[in-house]
């Protein structure tokens, strides 16, 4: 009996397996193709290779980006402390070679230390890496760097449409396959990871410090800003690198660049040295934050544990985490997947749960609870929750998939049929689409 037959003959029953579960998040995705050509480079004004017009990297933040923040469990809850970070973009963006852009900036719930931006200049910088800064001008030179492959087009030449195709989410990305069950840790290690989907390259990081320094300088900042940053990465580096993985991982590192920072804000900028760095005002404007830096800290290492698969002791920090701010939305879907991989289900519903009366407008607790009430035998449960995650962020394919099982699991087989045949037009490959071919023809919608 092949699966999808196996998975058919479950759902007739009201029943689905954890196995069968872990095949349903596994749904296929859907690919964008793009063309490349030559353009005119925005910085030096050479001839470069890229696979997106300026337009097209607009529309790849649009499709796109909303997906990948929510992944990394979406803007913090602070107002003022999003509006600083934009504030501070806003200032160092105006004096780039693409002030066009449609620039913007949140600070993420994610734990893990990075910062990245889609080539629209869509930007994210996660509370992991915030709570590590020492001042203003150290932020300005991170949001400055993020600016720098912007305005360089470094994810236009090197990844072009390819960008699209692999981050598009047309299937449900809270795990991978039905193999290998790496299971539900993927927000904050290795999907976080995944943001970028390649390393820039040793070139493209020297490329985007050298214009991160002068768009820093140019907005008023301190250069050394930019040496204080790295110098921060480098310590953190040495000291833990599990924690940094991810940051390593898309934006490679090295005492070298370090050094390139510090010769150039002793040397060419060293004038605006004298400059107020903004400590006082980083610290007033951080202060909430900063005030749960032990919860993120323990989130950190519960992370670094669940991605190698020391769940006993990742459940032990995210519990550490809990007791510090109960309310923390990241440490209760951490904690939630936590259970979910060592098949407490039960446990594991209860504080995704309560990450979504915690965090009601975020939208990946909502997937989780789907999810493992499909895994509880409750279809309508798990329905509920897909449909809202569809409303909050409409456009992933694999929440159409499962509204469909769902939907079936409750006994509403042409509601069903609608999901499938819906899912249908954005993805004919792979496995869902397999079993939702196959249930559309066994219910003679299709001939």
């Amino acid at each position: 009996m092949t699966l999808h037959d196996e998975l058919a003959k479950s759902l007739q029953h009201n029943r689905v397996t954890r196995r069968q579960v872990l095949w349903l998040l596994g749904a296929g995705a859907a690919g964008i193709a793009g063309l490349s050509g030559c353009a005119t480079s925005p910085v030096g004004g050479q001839s470069i290779l890229v696979g997106m017009s300026e337009e097209e990297e607009k529309q790849a933040d649009r499709q796109v980006s909303p997906q990948q923040f929510s992944q990394d469990l979406g803007p913090v809850q602070d107002v003022a402390l999003n509006q600083y970070l934009s504030e501070i973009g806003q200032r160092l963006d105006a004096k780039t070679h693409r002030p066009q852009m449609p620039y913007s900036y949140r600070v993420l719930n994610a734990n893990y230390v990075n910062a990245y931006t889609f080539p629209g200049g869509a930007m994210g910088v996660t509370r992991g890496i915030l709570v590590d800064l020492d001042d203003e001008a150290e932020l300005a030179g991170l949001l400055g760097h993020e600016l720098g492959h912007v305005n360089a087009r470094h994810a236009a030449q090197r990844q072009g449409q390819a960008m699209v195709t692999q981050v598009a989410v047309s299937g449900v990305n809270l795990i991978g396959t039905a193999a290998g069950y790496g299971g539900l840790t993927d927000i904050g290690t290795k999907l976080g990871a995944s943001v970028l989907l390649s390393s820039y390259s040793r070139e493209n990081e020297r490329e985007a410090d050298a214009l991160g320094q002068e768009y820093m300088v140019r907005a008023g900042y301190p250069a050394k800003g930019m040496v204080g940053l790295q110098q921060l990465l480098v310590e953190q580096q040495k000291e833990s690198p599990g924690m940094l993985q991810t940051m390593f991982s898309t934006h490679p590192m090295s005492s070298e660049r370090r050094d390139t920072a510090k010769q150039l804000a002793e040397g060419k900028y060293a004038a605006s040295n004298t400059r107020d760095p903004g400590r006082e005002r980083f610290m007033d404007k951080t202060a909430a934050l900063r005030r749960i830096k032990p919860t993120i800290q323990a989130c950190q290492k519960g992370e670094v544990a669940m991605s190698g698969k020391d769940y006993d002791k990742a459940a032990e920090r995210f519990q550490t985490a809990l007791k510090s701010t109960p309310r923390d939305y990241a440490a209760n879907v951490l904690m939630a997947k936590c259970l979910a991989e060592q098949d407490k289900n039960p446990q594991a519903l209860e504080y995704a749960r309560t990450a979504t009366k915690i965090y009601p407008q975020e939208a990946q607790a909502h997937k989780l609870v789907g999810v493992l009430s499909l895994g509880q035998k409750d279809p309508a449960g798990a329905y509920e929750h897909l449909d809202r995650y569809d409303k909050l962020l409409p456009g992933d394919a694999g929440i159409t998939f499962l509204k469909g099982v769902s939907l079936e699991g409750m006994g509403k087989r042409q509601e069903a049929a609608t999901q499938y045949s819906a899912y249908l037009k954005r993805s004919q490959q792979g496995k869902a689409a397999e079993y939702s071919y196959s249930r559309l023809k066994s219910w003679g919608y299709v001939k």
